[in-house]
């Protein structure tokens, strides 16, 4: 499953991510997003965990939980909507 995980402090790391879900269960990715030109943390990532009730566990767990001073937002991430200009040539 792939887990959407927002309002992160801008300095969290993808190994501050993989130790916070640890506890639920295997963690099989973690995807910080940065902006493209800075690389500064755009305060929110996705992490994937392969096993739906441990994942279950961890969004239960760990949403609106405190992170270095900021409530974390954790849920199911939505598939991504295609953007109308993306893919056209003309």
């Amino acid at each position: 499953m792939n887990i959407y995980v927002g309002n992160l402090p801008y300095n969290v790391t993808d190994s501050d991510l993989r130790e916070l879900f640890a506890p639920y269960g295997e963690v099989s990715a973690v995807n910080l997003i940065s902006d493209k030109f800075s690389g500064q943390s755009k305060g929110f990532g996705f992490v994937e965990m392969d096993n739906n009730s441990e994942a279950d566990a961890a969004i239960k767990g760990l949403n609106d939980t405190n992170m270095n001073g900021r409530n974390i937002k954790v849920n199911q991430a939505k598939p991504r909507e295609k953007s109308p200009s993306r893919g056209r040539r003309y």
